[in-house]
């Protein structure tokens, strides 16, 4: 794959978390991973934040019986949307990125 491709498709997997969770990561992972190195940590990255924002978001939705849980869930959403737009340019710039707050599954 030449390199503005792995562009491309790193910026998409990054943009897709915002809109369908972990889904466009893990397919990201498991279709793009021998394609190149860049791709490569972009996919495992950003696999490895949406795992945790998922975490997250279920942690905040079983505490939302005692109200903190839906400060947890709007806290988890301006994330994705904010670290997911950061990756995104980084992504398209070329440049390696690294969610803050992300546990480390795959690498």
């Amino acid at each position: 794959m030449n390199p503005a491709d792995e562009k491309l498709w790193a910026t998409l997997v990054h943009i897709g978390g915002i809109f369908f969770s972990f889904i466009p990561a893990l397919l990201g992972y498991l279709l793009l991973k021998d394609k190149g190195p860049f791709v490569r940590a972009h996919t495992a990255t950003a696999l490895n934040f949406q795992l945790t924002m998922l975490i997250a978001s279920v942690v905040g939705g079983i505490l939302t019986i005692v109200i903190i849980g839906i400060f947890i869930l709007a806290a988890v959403g301006v994330l994705v949307i904010v670290f997911s737009i950061i990756a995104a340019i980084k992504a398209n710039q070329g440049q390696p990125y690294t969610y803050p707050m992300s546990i480390k599954f795959v690498s």
